[in-house]
């Protein structure tokens, strides 16, 4: 397999790369943090790019990473003075950084994140050693270089063991003129130690309106209504978002939606065809999210009944009344937290004995049945 067609594990489908994506929506107050460290004189050598998936980590990452390398390390003040502080993290699309970054063809970059494995003929399920060592070999080039050094670690979740006591050691013995930047989708099962010697980026979900403008970076124009839905559904991250438009996840959800308003009379034939909608090798993406729906759903209940309003906006027509008929106080919301706890596990379960799709969705549609 050619590097061309090798599958990208830090890209998500149907979107340009982190490093293709110029512009980064909602996320100004971790720029303008990272910003106030540069120009205080406090850059720290590791940063930790945390939140949930889809949030514009990556796209952070290789922003802060075009501006260390593209702006010259400070100076004594020359003839005309220190030039003014920089406002942004943008450089230049004409930049060769920028043009290098594009190409992977950057002597100061290294990308760390997970390979392909030839013999298995598929991504490895983790970030070995054997990556985090070629490290090595990049700090004794590019110290020929001078200038700066960054490194970008996506994700630090898919560390294993070794790998991550790696990272470690050079968060603890960092190289001159250095700077890792670490994505991380769930900090906390990161090692303590890894966590304490580095400052943290967080980043936040998405408002419908940044949605609307990221989706449309990436390719996808959305109507208002669509990106309120989105952003609702997708708990404000992009990538969620994309997923959902690359497997028409709206309509998706606007049929569950429907079909839990036939409760407690459920329409068994809408059941039926929406289970055997996802049988079959073909269709395990819509499989992962009907369930990935289901779980979102039963939450948007549990949430109803427990503060006694739906959700807002509305992620389908018709689902503001559909919630709060079916949950209508305190007591029906944490039934439906109940229901939501056990669909999840009864769905882990069968998804690890290879149940048939369509028998796990009828079930668990039976289950919400039975509760309504």
């Amino acid at each position: 397999m050619s590097d061309t067609e090798i599958p990208q594990p830090d890209r998500v489908e149907g979107a340009p790369h982190p490093r293709e994506t110029v512009r980064l929506f909602g996320q100004d107050r971790a720029e303008q943090d990272f910003l106030s460290a540069y120009t205080s004189g406090r850059l720290h050598h590791g940063w930790l790019i945390t939140g949930p998936k889809g949030l514009g980590k990556a796209t952070l990452a290789w922003r802060i990473a075009r501006f260390l390398l593209a702006t010259p390390e400070s100076q004594d003040d020359g003839l005309f003075g220190a030039p003014p502080p920089p406002e942004t993290l943008g450089i230049a699309p004409d930049h060769p950084v920028m043009r290098r970054t594009l190409a992977l063809s950057e002597p100061g970059l290294f990308l760390l994140r997970r390979s392909w494995d030839d013999k298995a003929k598929r991504l490895k399920t983790q970030l070995t050693v054997d990556e985090v060592r070629k490290l090595k070999g990049f700090f004794t080039l590019s110290s020929a270089e001078g200038g700066r050094r960054v490194v970008i670690v996506d994700s630090m979740d898919e560390l294993n063991v070794s790998a991550a006591n790696a990272i470690l050691k050079l968060l603890e013995e960092p190289p001159a003129r250095t700077v890792l930047l670490m994505i991380s989708h769930q900090p906390s099962r990161l090692l303590p130690t890894i966590r304490s010697r580095c400052r943290e980026l967080r980043l936040g979900p998405l408002d419908p309106e940044d949605m609307a403008r990221a989706l449309g970076q990436a390719g996808a124009e959305v109507r208002t209504d669509e990106a309120q839905a989105l952003s609702a559904l997708a708990a404000g991250s992009v990538g969620a978002a994309l997923r959902l438009l690359n497997h028409d996840g709206l309509k998706l959800y606007a049929d569950l939606v429907r079909l839990l308003d036939t409760l407690p009379r459920l329409d068994r034939p809408r059941a039926i065809a929406l289970g055997e909608s996802t049988a079959g090798k073909a269709n395990e993406p819509r499989l992962d999210l009907v369930l990935t729906l289901m779980d979102l759903v039963l939450a948007r209940l549990a949430r109803t009944g427990v503060t006694g309003k739906p959700p807002m906006p509305e992620a389908a027509p018709g689902e503001a009344a559909m919630l709060s008929r079916l949950a209508p106080d305190p007591a029906t919301g944490r039934a439906w937290a109940r229901i939501a706890q056990d669909a999840g596990d009864r769905a882990r379960h069968a998804r690890a004995v290879n149940v048939d799709p369509a028998a796990l969705v009828l079930d668990m549609i039976l289950q919400l049945h039975k509760v309504a």
